[in-house]
């Protein structure tokens, strides 16, 4: 099993950040399969003001570039991203088009 961490903003609106939590409550069935198809076991996304946090427990084959094959080949997920940028900003520093960054490990007990 492997652990992940990853951090992404949202757009600093109450309005939008309400719907994207809405949004997340009624995840699209196709989203929920595509993640464990992926190998992604457990995933949590937490907020905090207008940044987000995911926790992702994987399969020890997984990878985010075979993640991202899947997810370009599947127009339900392409869908779902789109949809998704409304909501979402890049951090600052991001590459282009990059949304959740991996956060470091700098502690574990």
């Amino acid at each position: 099993m492997q652990k992940f961490a990853l951090v992404l903003d949202l757009v600093n609106d109450p309005a939008l950040i309400a719907e994207y939590e809405k949004y997340h409550r009624e995840v699209w069935p196709e989203i929920i399969q595509s993640i464990r198809d992926s190998g992604i076991r457990h995933m949590d996304i937490y907020r905090f003001d207008s940044r987000l946090f995911m926790v992702m427990e994987t399969e020890d084959d997984f990878s985010f570039e075979k993640k991202a094959e899947m997810d370009n080949l599947n127009p339900k997920v392409q869908e779902w991203e789109e949809l998704m940028w409304k909501y979402q900003q890049a951090l600052p520093g991001s590459p282009p088009g990059a949304k959740w960054l991996p956060a470091k490990l700098v502690f574990h007990m």
